[in-house]
């Protein structure tokens, strides 16, 4: 589990060559989250963290090559196989209107225009043209376990982040 105070930006996958760089799997948007001198906070998989400054950041392919202060050997990059990559949240800029970082939106319930509990984000699945939001239904719930719906303005009415709650208006058919 990621603390609240920081975001996942990504996890090592490897070394890269001998001098203590690391391949990263990035989840960001944009490879502009690593850029030299930058801080990035490691968490190993017992939740303990490192922080560490960008010395050096290339991309290649889907994955950003990284080298970082205190890291200088293959086996030291190694050894951070599976970390989290994550940023403090209070590193983030400031969203645009209407805009929210997934980690935001995962665990919300979800209702329809209508008042009808439909149950709880998931997972959100990109797609080119828009993200789709996984909706875990109750079991009772006629839908009968997941409810793909469209992340577009017209099915998504509202979404507050204080009550973690997503008002939507489903398309017909649907479910």
């Amino acid at each position: 589990m990621i603390p609240d105070d920081v975001i996942q930006i990504g996890k090592i996958t490897g070394a890269h060559g001998i001098g203590g760089a690391v391949k990263v799997l990035s989840y960001a948007e944009s490879t502009d989250r690593f850029t030299p001198n930058g801080t990035l906070i490691l968490i190993d998989p017992m939740g303990r963290r490192q922080p560490h400054r960008i010395v050096h950041a290339a991309a290649h392919k889907n994955t950003v090559r990284l080298r970082l202060d205190r890291v200088t050997t293959r086996d030291q990059a190694q050894a951070l196989m599976d970390w989290k990559v994550c940023i403090a949240r209070e590193d983030l800029p400031p969203l645009a209107p209407d805009t929210y970082y997934w980690r935001d939106l995962i665990g919300m319930d979800v209702v329809s225009d209508q008042g009808e509990t439909l149950g709880r984000l998931i997972r959100i699945i990109p797609t080119g043209a828009n993200d789709v939001y996984v909706v875990e239904t109750p079991p009772d719930h006629r839908a009968g376990g997941e409810i793909l719906i469209p992340a577009i303005e017209s099915v998504v009415l509202d979404i507050d982040v204080q009550s973690r709650r997503m008002r939507v208006a489903l398309p017909e058919g649907l479910i």
